[in-house]
């Protein structure tokens, strides 16, 4: 057990953010485990109420408090409905980070989680090994002997579940990093695109589409080299001084070119992260105004080709599609009506709204991992949300939610498909 006292420290959280909350409860409904679970301390107000008792020497940390910090899904709905303004993201981001060095688990479990935070996910090559891996263990039948045979279930229930979590990769990895795509077209603006980290392993087919899309609007898309991951991933479970090493070097990476052109992200998540670089480094004397100016240039893919007035092409898609807002774009960028714009546009589609499309779908990032019992609690209602809809498509804007979904639709053996918006607008542009 942790003393409150040595928790307390300036550095830990911002007094001014955290007594910012009056405990009003607006946020109680839009948070996913509240939702799921009716419990107080499993809510945004209940989470800041444990942090206001540890900051005042009220409470001592144990692995129980720390529990409800946990089971954070850091969706930041919160935010979204919150009268006070109550920064909720920095808040739980920085009670993570703090908490990190302080748990209590094996040997092995920390070694395993440092190498994966430090030199897998930061390193697109290192990741692409593992990716490569698992292609060939979806590919080459073994996954369906596993499956068959139910093994993993007579060594652990969690190691079953993990295994039903594994991505499909579609199609080719999306090795870009260094690479230019022309419009091919007079008068083109030039912008600058986010590559990534898992998106282009896991969704190469949908990335390619992006680009395209981009083109299509006139523009021709930049992908600069030595870019890597945003920082997202590390931001959440507690290692933001990684979280800054990243975003120093993103920074570095985009800012070779014309610093005044956009950089546009295909990931909901990533170009939440990139647009509050600002806030992360501001204790940084070198980066604190470059990231500021960084951070303006970011702007979702979704909401940059619905401002450019992309028009679809002639071919048109009979379906019913429906739409899940990915929360770091509506809740953190703010983004909403673009993707539902995009959608509509296209010839033949029957746009219906999801009920609870603003609520989460437990993905979480690593979150659907490290915390499978939650994660699919929230994820129950989404599917049994989806069903309801009769919808034969669901689109959505973030990697994360697009495997989440993925998975929730065939364990309910639903026949939807789930696509991005980009894609769906790729696909007017095909031959009949």
């Amino acid at each position: 057990m942790v003393e409150a006292q040595q928790m307390s420290q300036p550095s830990w959280l911002n007094e001014s953010e955290l007594y910012k909350c009056v405990h009003c409860g607006f946020c109680l409904q839009a948070c996913p485990t509240y939702l799921a679970t009716g419990l107080e301390t499993e809510s945004p107000r209940g989470r800041i109420a444990l942090m206001k008792a540890v900051n005042e020497g009220r409470l001592e940390i144990s692995d129980q408090v720390m529990r409800h910090w946990d089971l954070c899904i850091q969706c930041r709905a919160c935010e979204d409905v919150c009268p006070s303004g109550v920064p909720y993201g920095n808040l739980i981001e920085s009670t993570m980070d703090r908490l990190r060095v302080h748990r209590k688990i094996g040997f092995v479990p920390r070694l395993a989680y440092e190498i994966s935070l430090r030199y897998l996910i930061p390193n697109q090559r290192n990741l692409a090994i593992v990716f490569s891996m698992m292609n060939f263990y979806i590919k080459s039948g073994l996954q369906k002997l596993v499956r068959k045979t139910k093994i993993l279930k007579l060594i652990s229930d969690r190691l079953e579940r993990l295994e039903k979590m594994t991505p499909s990769i579609n199609g080719k990895f999306f090795r870009a990093q260094g690479q230019f795509y022309s419009a091919d077209v007079e008068g083109t603006e030039k912008i600058q695109m986010l590559s990534g980290c898992v998106m282009p392993l896991t969704q190469g087919d949908q990335m390619r589409a992006a680009v395209r899309m981009l083109n299509r609007a006139n523009k021709d898309v930049e992908i600069p080299s030595n870019q890597g991951c945003c920082g997202a991933i590390n931001s959440h479970v507690g290692g933001l001084e990684k979280a800054k090493e990243l975003a120093r070097a993103n920074i570095d990476a985009f800012s070779k070119g014309n610093d005044s052109e956009p950089i546009v992200v295909a990931s909901a998540g990533c170009g939440a992260r990139m647009m509050e670089y600002g806030h992360l480094l501001s204790d940084d004397a070198d980066y604190a105004l470059k990231a500021v100016n960084f951070s303006k240039r970011v702007v979702d893919i979704n909401e940059f080709l619905d401002q450019s007035k992309l028009q679809p092409g002639e071919a048109s898609i009979h379906k019913i599609v429906t739409y899940q807002d990915s929360c770091h774009l509506a809740n953190v960028q703010k983004v909403k009506d673009a993707p539902r714009n995009l959608i509509k546009s296209i010839g033949g589609v029957d746009f219906c709204e999801l009920k609870g499309s603003n609520v989460c779908c437990g993905a979480g990032g690593t979150y659907m991992i490290t915390e499978p019992e939650m994660s699919e609690a929230v994820l129950t209602e989404k599917i049994r949300n989806l069903a309801d809809s009769g919808a034969d498509i669901i689109a959505t804007a973030n990697p994360g939610c697009f495997m989440q979904l993925d998975n929730g639709i065939k364990a309910a053996g639903l026949d939807v498909e789930v696509k991005y918006v980009t894609e769906l607008l790729d696909e007017t542009y095909k031959q009949k």
